[in-house]
């Protein structure tokens, strides 16, 4: 194999690679032996035609695109490692070349890493991040326990208020039609909740059990359903049932039920503990999230569009897994929300950008500031990844390749130098 590599404007290079004849051949052979199987020609058995036979009746070209397919892979990976550039993208493949006897040639055009010129980024000025924990906070924190220990009591003797968990029957109309989707039984609605439509809950309020009442909204211009959007409507509710939050009182044997201590005081000491670590913890990542972020904007880079785009269908491509994860195809997803591969990805190009910035950014500090990351770091790093996914550390180190040790090297010296950032910021 043999690589040219040819810069363009824009941070872009053309990638040309030559693989040889006889790997091309072999490649023609390889696919042919896999589908002479299924090929059929009259005066032979099937699976028994010649390869000759095969390019005479349907032309030489016949196994030509799936050799191409079985070659440009790996030759394009050997290009990459043999090339001295930093390739940023997915590669645009286009085949120059592809003849029997003749060595195989295609192009690669990928994005090149942009050369960063770095502004301010030692001592750059944040907003002063409050850490204070008030009385306030912990009281709203202790009141959040008891309302998931609260217990729902049945209301019979009253009209609907608000915070009330309801059951309800409706059914709505349009210019006294009813309309496809605006009809239910025995509903579970939490009166307060914004569940609903824009001012559906809150004439609720006052309705009492058995009695119909008729609810008057419009749709959001922007409503899901394109014939209801903007449209007046009216529904006409029952409500079946009404619960009632019940709080436990806040005494020392509340304390005791939900924690390890015995009275009151001691829990709320412990609360206010955990507030203050988490609110240390959230602060030294604000603190860091705004340093580097002050540092991107002081700082000038021109970002390739392809660079961009390989970005996008890569934060795409994540969320589609945590859909996944959550037990619902991207296909649901796209079919109950409405959305289009081509929006998602438009939709994530701000966010897509700011992470490439942020990236580049932190490792020209890291450049800059002779950011070292050791051994010691890796294997620590190992050491985390092994708990994480519940294997011996030495299995998860023979599983990175060269190439992955590089790139997580890489991680490591970006997070040094967000640390390094944020360790030189001044809060103001």
């Amino acid at each position: 194999m043999s690589l040219q590599v040819e810069k363009l404007e824009k941070n872009m290079a053309k990638l040309t690679i030559e693989v040889s004849a006889e790997d091309l051949e072999k490649a023609i052979e390889k696919v042919y032996q896999k589908q002479k199987k299924q090929i059929s020609i009259p005066g032979f058995r099937k699976g028994k035609v010649p390869r000759m036979m095969v390019e005479k009746m349907y032309g030489k070209e016949v196994f030509y695109e799936d050799a191409a397919n079985d070659l440009i892979p790996d030759a394009y990976d050997k290009a990459v490692d043999e090339c001295e550039e930093d390739i940023v993208s997915s590669p645009k493949i286009e085949v120059t070349q592809i003849e029997g006897g003749k060595p195989f040639i295609f192009t690669a055009t990928v994005a090149l890493k942009p050369d960063v010129k770095l502004g301010e980024y030692k001592g750059v000025k944040i907003e002063k991040i409050d850490r204070e924990v008030t009385e306030e906070d912990v009281m709203a924190e202790i009141n959040r326990e008891r309302d998931n220990n609260a217990r729902n009591i049945t209301v019979e003797d009253r009209p609907v208020k608000d915070g009330d968990m309801t059951v309800i029957d409706f059914e709505g109309f349009v210019d006294g039609v009813a309309f496809d989707g605006g009809k239910g039984e025995n509903y579970p609605l939490t009166i307060g909740s914004g569940a609903f439509i824009p001012g559906f809950e809150e004439q609720l309020v006052g309705a009492e059990i058995g009695k119909e009442v008729e609810v008057k909204v419009t749709f959001p211009e922007d409503y899901q359903a394109e014939e209801l959007q903007g449209k007046e409507a009216v529904f006409k509710c029952t409500v079946q049932e009404i619960k009632e939050k019940e709080l436990p009182e806040l005494d020392d044997e509340f304390a005791s039920e939900i924690s390890e201590f015995d009275t009151l005081e001691e829990y709320k000491e412990d609360v206010k503990k955990n507030l203050t670590e988490k609110k240390e913890k959230d602060a030294r990542a604000t603190r860091e999230n705004e340093a580097v972020e002050a540092a991107v904007k002081a700082s000038e880079m021109e970002i390739p569009e392809a660079m961009l785009e390989t970005q996008q269908r890569q934060m795409v491509d994540e969320f589609a897994q945590r859909i996944t994860m959550q037990g619902m195809s991207m296909e649901q997803y796209m079919q109950f929300t409405g959305a289009t591969y081509e929006k998602l990805i438009e939709q994530v190009k701000p966010q897509a950008e700011e992470r490439i910035k942020s990236r580049l950014v932190l490792e020209a500090i890291a450049k800059a500031e002779n950011i070292v990351v050791t051994e010691e770091d890796y294997d620590e790093e190992m050491k985390t990844m092994a708990e994480v996914y519940q294997m011996e550390i030495d299995k998860v180190k023979e599983l990175m390749g060269e190439r992955e040790k590089k790139n997580i090297m890489q991680d490591l010296a970006v997070r040094k130098a967000a640390e390094f950032v944020a360790e030189h910021a001044v809060e103001e």
